[in-house]
């Protein structure tokens, strides 16, 4: 058989198709059994370019990018935020930013997490803990590498730790993560 030289190739494209088949019917001049078919579904891969904007908590992924964990505070009641905040939650009063990079921190909780989203899937078992830091009254959600996840402890409860800071940012909250002191 010769090919036509107009004739596109022709390639699945990444499509997967579900529900395809045709169905038969005995009666050529109706077209009504098509109603019961099951609907055809395609899976195929979907990108999109998205402007995200981070507004106000700008500062803080800056911080991590120079390796700097910021904090927000309060000015007159000094209520002190350890995530990015732009106004304090009781008085809606704007907060200053502080540098809280080298104050002492622990852990207060942690959990292991054996599954995870796609992007932390090929890392667990991993641990993320809630730090606590001298003269902030939050807790910073964060990843807590270098115990053993296998070897859980109560014992964590407490430790000191104290931040790391990717050395590539990817301007994500990930950027800070904590390891014993």
């Amino acid at each position: 058989m010769v090919e036509s030289p107009n004739r596109r190739e022709e390639s699945l494209g990444g499509f997967i198709v579900h529900g395809i088949p045709f169905p038969i019917n005995t009666d050529p001049d109706s077209l009504a059994f098509l109603k019961q078919m099951a609907p055809i579904r395609i899976e195929q891969e979907y990108a999109i370019t998205y402007l995200h904007s981070y507004g106000q908590d700008s500062p803080w992924f800056a911080g991590l990018t120079n390796q700097h964990l910021l904090a927000c505070q309060e000015s007159e009641s000094g209520y002190t935020y350890a995530n990015p905040r732009g106004h304090d939650m009781f008085t809606g009063e704007p907060t200053q930013w502080i540098d809280i990079t080298t104050r002492p921190a622990r852990v207060h909780a942690f959990t292991v997490c054996y599954f995870g989203s796609e992007a932390f899937l090929p890392e667990t078992p991993y641990i993320l803990a809630l730090i606590e830091f001298d003269d902030v009254n939050t807790l910073l959600l964060t990843r807590l590498i270098g115990p053993d996840p296998a070897r859980a402890s109560l014992d964590w409860i407490g430790m000191n730790v104290k931040p790391r800071f990717l050395r590539n940012s990817k301007l994500k909250p990930t950027d800070v993560y904590f390891i014993p002191a």
